[in-house]
């Protein structure tokens, strides 16, 4: 049997994917993105995890999509998730990118699903399909300028340059940095800082930063109900008060 193109490993309640396929620079292919799209699956339905960690191994984080596959005819898209089974719909839960290397074309757009970035100080990011007489379609054109400034974006995306991971932390897109090789452990640390939130909450307000990007002033507060009135009355939110008052730790359930 093959190995599969992804890893997946729990730290704790932290669900941390990698991305192995040394022959192709973590190129994205069809078997790959479905992977993730069932890592997702499984990140969403367990209350035992908290939130994910997406990150590429062999010191390279994702070359984007797999040319070799394409012209087999493979396009690595997942129904109702997109690109590499994330970039239309990824986790409910909070999603760290932790990138090493090259996240170029799809790998950057990736990088743009995910929630928070580490990335190494030597890193690189990019949408470079200008260059080859393409578009980024992979969610990188609409989500970027939401992230940088509108200027910047436009630099990055119509001259498809390179952008060092040291530029990006300077414009905030990056969270942290790390040295070379220390991506997924500095990921790592920041997500247990996360974990020991209540999940619930965790994924509740991912939620509403998301999607209340186009509720009108006069829905918002009415519909972010839909999110946090579970979370007011959760078992979880019983525990945190009691936590409080007892001087200890909180014990989540996610329920």
């Amino acid at each position: 049997m093959t190995e599969p193109d992804l890893k997946v490993t729990e730290h704790g309640r932290v669900l941390v994917l990698t991305m192995d396929r040394p022959e192709a620079r973590n190129a994205m292919s069809m078997a790959m993105a479905h992977q993730i799209a069932d890592a997702l699956e499984m990140l969403d339905s367990r209350d035992d995890l908290s939130l994910g960690i997406i990150t590429g191994a062999n010191e390279t984080f994702c070359a984007g999509m797999d040319l070799k596959g394409f012209a087999r005819g493979e396009r690595p898209i997942v129904e109702g998730r997109g690109f590499a089974g994330i970039v239309k719909r990824p986790s409910a839960k909070p999603l760290i990118a932790a990138v090493e290397g090259y996240a170029l074309a799809g790998g950057f757009e990736i990088v743009l699903s995910c929630d928070l970035v580490v990335a190494s100080k030597a890193a690189k990011f990019g949408l470079p399909e200008v260059k080859r007489g393409l578009t980024a379609a992979a969610g990188g054109l609409m989500k970027l300028p939401q992230r940088i400034p509108y200027h910047l974006a436009m630099d990055l995306v119509l001259t498809g340059r390179m952008w060092p991971a040291t530029e990006a932390a300077d414009v905030h897109l990056v969270n942290r940095l790390a040295d070379p090789g220390e991506a997924l452990a500095v990921a790592l640390e920041l997500a247990e800082e996360i974990a020991a939130n209540a999940p619930l909450a965790l994924a509740a307000s991912k939620q509403v930063m998301v999607q209340s990007v186009d509720w009108t002033l006069e829905e918002r507060f009415d519909r972010q109900e839909e999110f946090v009135n579970p979370v007011r009355t959760s078992q979880d939110a019983k525990e945190g008060a009691q936590a409080f008052v007892e001087k200890r730790d909180p014990v989540w359930t996610g329920r």
